[in-house]
């Protein structure tokens, strides 16, 4: 038979409460158990000493007799100082999932696309900056032509008219 010692789920909606008991593994998780070993309340703060209590005596029978404690359960051994502290490494911790990776991959290459187009009409604007200021000493030059260029083009529109009208 093999022993659990593991939390049993007690309390209302929303406002979990916990046994610390030890259980056949093979009994459902709120279902029957052997002893009663302690109790969890993680509504309360974490240095509260009412937060965790056990019966270390209890604990320490049932880990002689060969009882596996559950990793939560093992956590509150080794706070206690009951069970040597495991290392523990989970390199893929802060990693983040594949659909977060996939939306941070298309924001960079929206933010790419945006600064490419951002780039574009700076660059322009640069040209045009000087282009603008040489137009604005040629004006009266150009506006003496432009006075002069519809004059010479009215003819030249009447004969085009006059074609397309044979």
């Amino acid at each position: 038979m093999a022993m659990k010692i593991r939390l049993a789920r007690g309390g209302s909606k929303k406002r979990p409460f916990y046994r610390i008991v030890a259980a056949d593994s093979r009994m459902p998780r709120d279902g029957r158990f052997i002893e009663k070993l302690g109790t969890y309340n993680p509504l309360l703060p974490k240095d509260s000493e009412d937060r965790i209590k056990m019966d270390l005596d209890r604990v320490k029978h049932w880990l002689g007799e060969g009882a596996q404690p559950t990793d939560r359960v093992s956590r509150f051994l080794e706070a206690a100082g009951v069970l040597e502290a495991k290392t523990r490494n989970n390199p893929q911790k802060a990693e983040p999932g594949a659909k977060a990776k996939e939306r941070a991959e298309e924001k960079a290459a929206k933010a790419a696309d945006a600064e490419a187009a951002a780039a574009e009409p700076v660059e322009e604007a640069v040209e045009e900056a000087p282009v603008e200021e040489a137009a604005a000493e040629e004006a009266p030059a150009e506006e003496a032509v432009a006075e002069e260029a519809p004059a010479e083009e009215a003819p030249a529109e009447e004969a085009a008219e006059e074609e397309k009208a044979e």
